[in-house]
């Protein structure tokens, strides 16, 4: 099937960067789009920003500015380059992707989720 394995969580002061990767693996075909979801505590999960193959990207309104996602197709992996962080940002962070699998065709697949925590 497919792993997706997300690192660069942590905690960080108000105002600071932090950037998280996600690699996908496994009996991988092609994949159309990756992107990073947030959700914080008694809040809905959301979008953050995603990008496809093409290098077409979105973003949520609250990061546009502050907030980057870059891709390396060669490697399966996506980026989220987090700057200005703001306390609202703190939330567990997921990597998503729309993955076509090896003998199974099309599918969405989460990781497991990385802790931001903006505080000082």
């Amino acid at each position: 099937q497919v792993q997706l394995v997300e690192s660069g969580g942590g905690l960080v002061q108000p105002g600071g960067s932090l950037r998280l990767s996600c690699a996908a693996s496994g009996s991988i075909v092609s994949i159309f789009r990756m992107g990073w979801y947030r959700q914080a505590p008694g809040k809905q999960r959301e979008l953050v920003a995603s990008i496809t193959t093409g290098g077409s990207t979105e973003y949520s309104d609250s990061v546009k500015g502050r907030f980057a996602i870059s891709g390396d197709n060669a490697k399966n992996t996506v980026f989220l380059q987090m700057n200005s962080l703001k306390p609202d940002d703190t939330a567990v962070y997921t990597c998503n992707a729309d993955v076509v699998v090896r003998h199974l065709g099309p599918g969405n697949y989460w990781g497991q989720g990385t802790q931001v925590t903006v505080s000082s």
